[in-house]
């Protein structure tokens, strides 16, 4: 037996090695990458992305957040390393939005796109930098789409582009543009289901044994959801749809199913939650998963109905022409981005403790409703240790979205004490100091002190974090 095997493993495992060597060189890897493909799901996704980001912009204007959202506070929640970014007033802000709704109609058309992508992604990512009470994942990832959006050949078939300017027609686009999409959504759904494998989530159901019994208005389920073990099944299929989703969906033979699930789940969590657009926003954006010639059909069938002739030049793309340097240095810009996706969600380890409670590195990392947390925050003003002290109203300086969201963030709590420092020094006090009573419950505990009571916060700067105290589960 040995005699036979070992000249037949002597010679497959050097080949095998080299054959893995040779796909995992950089070379090959860049050849893959830069690799024509069908352009049909880049320009579908070109085209839902700006259908969704106009619903976005329309949506908001109707419902009048402009105002309610921007114009009835005095101080905006700035993110670190952006402070330069102000509130541009209601007139510049409806200018902001105007631009965005023509962007994003610049994007469906193919009309001057690239300029279009610039100006959509510039205008949207200021306004989410106003205030960081607004945060919210879905608005981060449609930053980043919008940014790659700049980069791609989107507008290379069923663009107006590709009329104006025969030499921007293509039927093929580099294999990186569709993959890096399709990695972005990727991140997005294995690092909320990562996220959700916690004590917390799955062995106490929890935050869904608060949430559930709220919605027993829900058809057919509704009497259902008071009972414990729904929320453990609910908390167990999250926890699983989310980390294997994206494979499901490239798979051939369930990729049919697995949308389903994803129009079932968002349909469901959109239904019960106030999580705005984002259902939408990722039932349509993980259609990218979808083969080519699906795409293409679709586009086809679209064109007839609305009468639209294909360009005669949505053929093949001429071979490229040499890229010299921008190869390499397209190569480094997606590696480097690759790498911050996958890391930089991690940075919460770096900070040890309760990372629900503290918050520290907990934006920017795909963790979607994974808690149950508010607060009561109470600010007293004392014009130094012997001057007159009294509370603070909040509700003269911020609205009710901001005390809502500022009374269990430690970090806006902080920028809201050193706000109010500075304030009642010019309103005339001499050495203004700031302590807050903030009470906080987490997934339905009793509350606790977030803050330390005792401390100046006027004098705290933002790297410490003594008087954050630390939370003690019961």
């Amino acid at each position: 037996m040995a005699s036979f095997l070992m000249p037949t493993l002597s010679t497959a495992r050097p080949q095998a090695g080299s054959e893995a060597a040779r796909r995992l060189s950089p070379a090959y890897v860049s050849a893959w990458l830069f690799g024509p493909v069908s352009a049909a799901p880049l320009v579908s996704f070109r085209v839902l992305f700006g259908l969704l980001t106009l619903f976005s912009s329309l949506r908001f204007l109707a419902l009048g957040w402009v105002e309610a959202q921007y114009g009835s506070s005095a101080l905006k929640f700035s993110y670190s390393g952006f402070e330069w970014v102000e509130y541009t007033g209601q007139t510049g802000l409806y200018l902001l939005y105007g631009l965005m709704i023509l962007a994003s109609l610049g994007i469906i058309l193919g009309a001057l796109y690239r300029l279009s992508a610039v100006v959509f992604f510039l205008a949207f990512s200021y306004v989410e930098l106003i205030d960081k009470t607004y945060y919210l994942n879905h608005y981060y990832f449609v930053s980043l789409v919008a940014f790659w959006m700049i980069w791609v050949p989107a507008h290379r078939s069923h663009s107006l582009d590709a009329g104006w300017w025969p030499r921007l027609r293509g039927a093929t686009v580099p294999r990186w543009s569709v993959l890096l999409f399709q990695f972005q959504l990727a991140v997005v759904y294995t690092y909320a289901g990562l996220a959700k494998i916690t004590p917390h989530w799955l062995l106490e159901a929890m935050p869904l044994r608060l949430w559930l019994p709220a919605q027993d208005h829900t058809p057919l389920i509704g009497p259902l959801l008071h009972q414990d073990w729904v929320a453990y099944v609910f908390s167990w299929a999250g926890m699983l749809f989310d980390c294997t989703i994206i494979l499901w969906l490239c798979l051939r033979r369930t990729r049919p199913w697995a949308y389903l699930a994803v129009l079932g789940f968002h349909a469901l969590t959109g239904y019960w939650f106030q999580i705005g657009v984002f259902p939408l926003v990722m039932s349509a954006l993980v259609l990218v998963f979808f083969s080519p010639a699906w795409h293409a059909r679709v586009q086809a069938g679209l064109a007839r109905l609305l009468g639209s002739a294909p360009h005669p030049g949505a053929a093949p793309a001429p071979p490229a022409p040499s890229l010299g340097w921008l190869r390499p240095a397209t190569l480094l810009v997606l590696g480097l981005y690759v790498g911050f996706q996958l890391l930089y969600p991690w940075r919460y380890l770096l900070y040890g403790g309760n990372r629900f409670w503290h918050e520290r590195g907990y934006r920017f990392g795909w963790r979607v409703m994974l808690m149950e947390k508010a607060g009561t925050a109470t600010f007293y003003v004392q014009d130094g240790p012997q001057g007159r002290r009294g509370a603070v109203r909040n509700e003269d300086f911020l609205n009710d979205h901001q005390v809502k969201q500022m009374s269990f963030q430690p970090d806006m709590i902080l920028q809201y004490a050193h706000w109010l420092a500075a304030h009642y020094q010019q309103q005339g006090m001499q050495r203004p100091q700031v302590r807050a009573e903030v009470y906080v419950t987490l997934n339905g505990q009793p509350s606790q002190l977030l803050v330390d009571p005792a401390v100046d916060l006027a004098q705290v700067s933002d790297e410490q974090t003594h008087w954050i105290l630390p939370h003690a589960e019961r």
